[in-house]
């Protein structure tokens, strides 16, 4: 798994490359708590590049939107792969995270 950071003006965009899973999530929940405790309380996750996600990155994702709530950011993913949007379906966590179809869409109302 490959973990990209890219600073905006009004949010930063974690770009997820590869497999999350037991194994890699605990980096990017290390990457996430850093980037909403010391850089930008508004987070973008691009799932494009992501191939599989069991339970514990959805965890991570979770943890990461309670992150943002709390202080008084935004989380939005988005491009999600076929794979991983029916983990979110299945799971009905569409209906937690805010799931845009591309970048310029989540940049949108941050």
């Amino acid at each position: 798994m490959e973990i990209e950071v890219l600073k905006k003006n009004v949010a930063s965009i974690l770009k997820i490359k590869g497999d999350v899973d037991l194994y890699s999530s605990p980096q990017v929940r290390k990457q996430v708590v850093s980037l909403i405790t010391k850089t930008n309380k508004n987070l973008l996750v691009d799932l494009a590049e992501v191939t599989y996600m069991d339970s514990s990155g959805v965890a991570t994702l979770v943890e990461a939107l309670q992150l943002t709530k709390k202080s008084g950011g935004k989380l939005k993913l988005f491009s999600l792969g076929s794979t991983v949007k029916d983990v979110f379906e299945l799971s009905r966590l569409d209906k937690v995270f805010d799931i845009c179809d591309n970048e310029k869409q989540a940049l949108e109302g941050i």
